[in-house]
């Protein structure tokens, strides 16, 4: 009976809204004791804050598990469920003063509670996540035109500017900087002037060339894969939705189902 109620009380905006709401204070909680001048004054105050918003995680974790009845691991079968409950067991442990760092990072990461909160980040990630691996194909291939790119610009701008092009390093980093489009263009005009002995040509062409494959391009590619990989999630949970919703449906016909074959039993008996 209790973890039926917990599981309509977890369900409700209301419940959702007020953690959305907590975990919001957490966040303005932690900024606000980087403050020196308001931890002076108004420390005890944070401090108690702090405990409050804790002991409202540890009873919805609780209230949670109990929702679950009889089967309270099921909770941890969702990952972001999982999250939420180590990011608020690690709050929870007894950290000396050597280790008081640790405990103000996993204060910080209480934060990151808003991705569970809310559906959408959550969609957000899971995508960000699942294009890891063709990220991964796309990074080796711009790792390919950094490093033929620094090779060729030791080759052409070496000698004339050895500062950002005198070693494959440096111009690795200069590159760097270039695909940030992060004065690129004053670079460029540099070695345009006269007594740079590089012809303009060049200069420009090697410029402008890696600034379109590798802002433009590969900056498209990444973005292309991330919306790939969104409509994907989007996709599975739709999927999900759906049979979820088919199987009550399901056990809801079986329930009536029982029921009706409960009825005429008893009413056979009734006959007998």
């Amino acid at each position: 009976m209790i973890s039926k109620y917990c599981r309509q009380w977890v369900d409700e905006p209301v419940f959702k809204n007020f953690i959305l709401g907590v975990i919001v204070l957490a966040g303005i909680l932690v900024g606000l004791e980087t403050d020196r001048g308001l931890v002076a004054r108004y420390g005890t105050w944070l401090h108690v804050l702090d405990k409050v918003v804790l002991a409202i995680f540890v009873v919805e974790i609780l209230i949670k598990l109990i929702a679950e009845g009889a089967t309270p691991w099921k909770f941890f079968r969702d990952p972001w469920n999982t999250f939420d409950f180590v990011i608020v067991a690690v709050c929870l442990l007894p950290f000396d003063s050597e280790f008081v760092a640790v405990l103000r990072l996993a204060r910080v990461l209480r934060v990151l509670r808003l991705v569970t909160a809310l559906p959408k980040l959550q969609v957000l990630v899971e995508a960000l996540l699942k294009s890891i691996p063709s990220m991964g194909y796309v990074g080796l291939l711009l790792s390919i035109l950094f490093y033929i790119y620094a090779v060729t610009g030791v080759f052409f701008f070496g000698k004339a500017d050895p500062v950002h092009f005198g070693t494959l390093g440096d111009a690795v980093l200069t590159l760097f900087g270039v695909i940030t489009l992060e004065g690129w263009t004053a670079l460029m005009y540099d070695l345009l002037r006269g007594d740079s002995g590089v012809a303009p040509f060049k200069v420009v062409v090697y410029f402008v060339s890696f600034v379109m494959f590798g802002t433009m391009i590969m900056l498209n590619l990444f973005i292309g894969v991330i919306m790939n990989s969104m409509n994907e999630v989007q996709e599975e949970k739709a999927m999900a939705r759906l049979q979820a919703e088919s199987t009550d449906a399901e056990l809801e016909l079986m329930e009536r189902e029982l029921e009706l074959l409960k009825t005429r039993v008893r009413s056979a008996r009734q006959k007998l």
